[in-house]
């Protein structure tokens, strides 16, 4: 298997599946708390916990990864590959071996000195401590080990391409060997912010790090604001509750946001796929009949319009638009409610029904309406059931695997992988699709886009699950801020760039 991605599901953004940031703005060249170096973000799905290392869900990288956690590398609003705690690495021509050269002078929040020991103690730890699924992208790695206190070897057991992208993830998150004995209340990490304050149920505080070693943030603070529903979020963003309303979760609320006085509103891509999902491992969905019948019988473009309000792209597949092997697959099943409704006689399934649960979140919750209704018109009864989140649905569906069908946004970049663990939550089994990404994984780059891209096809044809539409990076914020990322390329929220374009003494 190739690297093992995140749950993204969780929505980051969605965070898994709702993740998702929103925010409101205050206007005028100052936050909403009034001052000129503050930022007040909304966000929707509240972390569980602040240790992505034993709890998964898209909303704590969110919320930590980048501001509080830094890697080695990082990626740009590219997508691009880049440096970051390490200075400059280098690859052998096996493909094999990593060689790292750190910073110097790079501290952790809690006053230790960032060296190569935290380097293989937090590489090391993920193979050994982390709880869950994704700890297997570093099941390829050997070791790794030190050269001197500023120079880290690391061999892998086969050439991987993906591994090196993994690194950019939470998985390459980089520890203190003396700070991970309470990561749920007291993240301890090299970035630009720190934990400043935790109030369940209403918000997290991020300081600026003093002796951050890179470029220092503009903002001294950052509040993150978690609210129940799209509606309370879009009424502090009118009300000068908050700055930026992030990851919109009701595309219909832009109307309120009209006034460029005020607002601007900012729509990039995303890498999070809204999945339909199918249990391939329960009936009906054990018979490709009924999963090809469901992709025929969803009218995308329609589900989109009513759902979305226009926003959000039709892909076909497990792959985005900054996937080097993205191709648009959307006409492999266009919208045909006939040939759904002779698949479903075939199949003997005419009439069944089915328990579509998902999470309490507006994206979903919205899209769960939509096609039910086009699920009813050719012979499928599906009742919707809203699971609170993350929680109950994280146990229910994700982990227990007790659903029929469910929605959620998958946040996680180049995510094809987790169709090919027949243990994850689609308990999709496809010995062939394990091939190609194993394959693409261990060739040549350019190998690896062939395969991924034969992988990609394969499950678009098999129907392993729908592909409802790829959420937008759309987000409103205080027509003053500048520095926001327009793409979400990542699982963390960017926050070092963002500033104010005016200070308070000029409001």
């Amino acid at each position: 298997m190739t690297r093992s991605k995140r749950l993204s599901v969780l929505v980051a953004g969605s965070a898994l599946l709702g993740g998702v940031l929103a925010g409101c703005g205050s206007g005028g060249g100052s936050s909403a708390s009034g001052a000129a170096d503050t930022l007040s973000v909304g966000l929707i799905a509240e972390p569980a916990s602040l240790d992505f290392t034993t709890t998964d869900g898209a909303a704590i990288p969110q919320a930590m990864l980048g501001s509080v956690y830094e890697g080695l590398v990082r990626l740009d609003q590219q997508g691009r590959i880049q440096p970051q705690l390490a200075e400059r690495y280098e690859r052998s021509d096996d493909g094999r071996t990593y060689t790292f050269h750190l910073r110097q002078g790079v501290k952790f929040t809690n006053g230790a000195d960032f060296t190569a020991d935290d380097v293989v103690f937090s590489i090391d730890r993920v193979k050994k401590d982390w709880k869950l699924k994704i700890a297997r992208q570093m099941d390829v790695v050997d070791k790794a080990e030190k050269t001197d206190d500023h120079t880290v070897k690391v061999t892998l057991g086969r050439p991987s391409n993906g591994w090196l992208f993994s690194m950019t993830e939470r998985v390459g998150a980089m520890f203190s060997r003396t700070g991970v004995s309470d990561l749920a209340n007291h993240p301890v990490g090299t970035g630009p912010f720190e934990l400043g304050e935790r109030r369940r149920g209403e918000r997290i505080v991020l300081d600026r790090n003093a002796s951050y070693w890179g470029t220092k943030p503009q903002l001294s603070k950052v509040t993150l604001k978690y609210f129940k529903d799209a509606g309370a979020m879009s009424n502090a963003m009118l009300t000068h509750g908050v700055d930026v309303l992030g990851t919109v979760q009701a595309p219909e609320s832009l109307s309120r946001f009209a006034d460029t006085n005020r607002f601007q509103t900012i729509e990039g891509t995303s890498t999070g796929e809204v999945v339909l999902s199918m249990n391939n491992a329960r009936e009906p969905f054990k018979d490709k009949r009924v999963r090809q019948a469901v992709r025929y019988a969803i009218d995308h473009k329609a589900l989109v319009d009513t759902a979305r309000f226009g926003h959000g792209k039709l892909i076909g597949t497990m792959a985005t638009p900054t996937d080097p092997w993205y191709e648009d697959l959307t006409g492999r099943y266009p919208y045909d409610p006939a040939k759904a409704r002779q698949l479903l006689k075939d199949a003997g399934a005419e009439g069944r029904s089915l328990r579509l649960r998902v999470p309490n979140l507006p994206y979903a919750v919205s899209a769960a309406q939509v096609v039910k209704s086009q699920l009813d018109q050719v012979g499928l009864k599906a009742a919707i059931e809203p699971l609170e989140f993350p929680a109950r649905w994280l146990s229910e569906v994700f982990t227990k695997g007790d659903y029929d069908m469910s929605i959620i946004d998958h946040a996680e970049p180049r995510d094809l992988w987790t169709f090919a663990d027949s243990g994850y939550y689609f308990h999709y089994d496809n010995p062939e699709f394990g091939k190609l990404l194993k394959e693409g994984d261990a060739g040549k780059p350019a190998d690896e886009t062939a395969r991924y891209r034969e992988a990609a096809r394969l499950l678009s044809d098999d129907a392993a699950a729908d592909w409802l539409y790829l959420m937008p990076n759309l987000m409103v914020a205080d027509k003053n801020l500048t520095g926001l990322p327009v793409n979400q390329v990542g699982e963390g929220f960017e926050l070092t760039g963002v500033r104010w374009a005016k200070s308070g003494a000029e409001k």
